[in-house]
């Protein structure tokens, strides 16, 4: 059967179980975007800006466990993905991108819109292709799809001419693949499983350290059975946090510069570390040098790279953690750990790390919790990069398995209202809250119309203190308040939603925030609320930069506001 290109890809994504697509159109991939016209299967959903439609990619492809998809055309289009797709890569969001490109004669020659995208992306994907056959299209695609999902997932990109979009071939789809080099390892090895049960088994004081790979692997149930089974308290990262219950009485929450006094000393405490899907990254760690100072490491992981990459390691062991976590638990038998469990309670009660101070003032971090208490935390959490994102990982109780998705790696600005539409998209019947930043949001604000025209139920939580508040709490403690830059001037977001014909409220008052929020979960359909907080609020804990774990500062009786 004799096909375009463009039918072989869209053939192709059917093949591969897509049904929604997030993107813009331009010149290069017209033919694509034309041939979308005879698959009504495929949702194409525009987006105000090519970065909007690979975090909303990503945050589909993070919520369901599928390949997120994206379209873009070729040059500006195509450079204008590479924040999503690094995005992607550094958080294993397993994405597939397709960009169009000058026609092959073209190709070279600094045609109109021509850059090697493939070349841009080569450090920021699993891999990319240039196709240059129109008989190349499908098994491309099938390998794309393969390489996304399996492992350690990532974003795989496709570049296409638009004459190879146009070019007919007979379309037959690849069963199997089989690349050569590439076979992830699944399972982990036998050996180094039964050392790891006898670590576990001699330890005094384990923490189990759960990462992203936690979620990516769904673990929820394994986890919950090793740590309840050997009475080992969990911790995890900011993209671990929603791998193990919150409400449970063996979670202490998350560590990390920002992370819980409790969780961190937990850690630092500890004489075993089991570490489940995670890399040791440096906002985890803080100094690494000093990091864990009395504990041996087991780590897990499907990603050879990761292991010994920052902190020493006792037992590697490579595979899925899913299939590990089983065969340790095969072996595991009852333990107890009654006093370590007591110690870090003692720490618990000692730094009260997400307690609310009593003021008048609006907290951001009080705005939170009224959120979670009108959902009693029934929703999937969006943020961004900045203060907003580390309130909402301290001050929401995440029981939910993955509910809590933002940008990790590379800490995207803009990251929460494009992510939070792919999520709804791809999770139409759960509540979905965009926790954003007044700074944050406004670098990716056009996808407000993308929400409107699809009528998407996002509700979206604007946390405004007219400032970049990270950076400003930064230069308010290291650079004596030299507000550089870091004071912003925001628009009436009221009236931006109205413009929209989103509805929309302000909120400036404590005894507001709860009345306010009901409204919003009554809507079918978006909704914004824009809190005015306090300017000058800081998050705390907080590690400062070349500090160990230990080293955390807390916040003040009396912070000036």
């Amino acid at each position: 059967m004799k096909l375009t290109g463009a039918q072989i890809v869209c053939e192709s994504l059917l093949k591969e179980g897509v049904d929604t697509v997030f993107g813009i159109l331009g010149g290069q991939i017209l033919p694509l975007y034309d041939t979308l016209t005879q698959y009504p299967q495929l949702r194409h959903i525009l987006t105000g800006h090519e970065q909007g439609a690979a975090h909303a990619a990503e945050g589909y492809a993070r919520s369901t466990g599928k390949v997120g998809v994206c379209f873009a055309t070729s040059g500006p289009g195509a450079t204008n993905l590479v924040t999503g797709i690094a995005d992607a890569y550094l958080d294993s969001t397993p994405l597939v991108a397709i960009t169009g490109q000058v026609g092959r004669l073209f190709i070279g020659k600094d045609a109109f819109q021509e850059i090697d995208i493939t070349g841009i992306t080569l450090p920021i994907t699993k891999h990319n292709y240039l196709i240059t056959e129109a008989a190349d299209i499908a098994r491309t695609i099938k390998e794309a799809f393969y390489l996304a999902r399996s492992g350690r997932p990532g974003p795989v990109l496709i570049d296409i001419p638009k004459d190879v979009q146009t070019e007919q071939a007979d379309f037959v789809y690849p069963v199997r693949i089989d690349l050569s080099g590439y076979k992830p390892t699944i399972s982990g090895h036998a050996t180094q499983v039964s050392k790891a049960v006898k670590l576990i088994t001699s330890a005094k004081k384990p923490v189990i350290l759960a990462g992203h790979g936690a979620i990516i692997s769904g673990v929820y149930d394994e986890l919950r059975s090793l740590a309840e089974t050997a009475q080992i308290p969990v911790v995890t990262t900011l993209l671990g946090i929603s791998s193990f219950p919150e409400s449970h009485k063996l979670s202490y929450g998350w560590l990390g510069m920002h992370g819980l006094a409790y969780a961190n000393l937990a850690v630092m405490e500890a004489d075993l570390l089991v570490a489940v899907g995670l890399r040791f990254d440096d906002r985890a760690t803080a100094k690494v040098s000093t990091f864990a100072p009395h504990a041996k490491v087991i780590h897990i992981d499907i990603d050879p790279a990761e292991i010994g990459k920052n902190v020493h390691v006792d037992i590697p062991i490579v595979g899925d953690a899913k299939n590990v976590l089983k065969a340790i638990n095969k072996h595991m038998q009852p333990l107890e750990h009654t006093t370590w469990l007591k110690q870090l309670d003692r720490w618990r009660k000692e730094h009260p790390s997400i307690a609310i101070r009593d003021t008048d003032t609006l907290l951001p971090q009080y705005v939170i919790r009224k959120i979670w208490e009108a959902t009693k935390g029934d929703a999937i959490v969006v943020a961004g990069v900045g203060q907003h994102q580390m309130f909402a990982g301290q001050h929401w109780f995440y029981d939910k398995p993955n509910s809590f998705i933002t940008s990790g790696g590379l800490g995207t600005m803009g990251f929460e209202l494009p992510a939070a539409l792919g999520v709804k998209t791809g999770k139409p019947t759960e509540n979905v809250w965009c926790i954003a930043g007044d700074g944050s949001i406004q670098m990716t604000i056009q996808e407000l119309s993308t929400i409107a025209r699809e009528n998407i139920g996002v509700k979206i939580a604007i946390l405004n203190n007219n400032y970049l508040g990270m950076v400003r709490q930064w230069q308010q403690i290291f650079y004596e308040r030299r507000y550089m830059a870091t004071p912003l001037h925001c628009p009436n977001f009221v009236k931006l939603a109205e413009a929209y014909a989103i509805p929309a409220e302000n909120v400036k008052a404590k005894k507001d925030v709860t009345l306010a929020v009901k409204r919003a979960m009554a809507i079918n359909g978006p909704y914004i609320i824009n809190f005015e907080v306090a300017p000058e609020e800081n998050v705390y804990p907080f590690v400062p930069p070349g500090a160990s774990l230990h080293e955390f500062i807390e916040a003040p009786q009396k912070e000036v506001l």
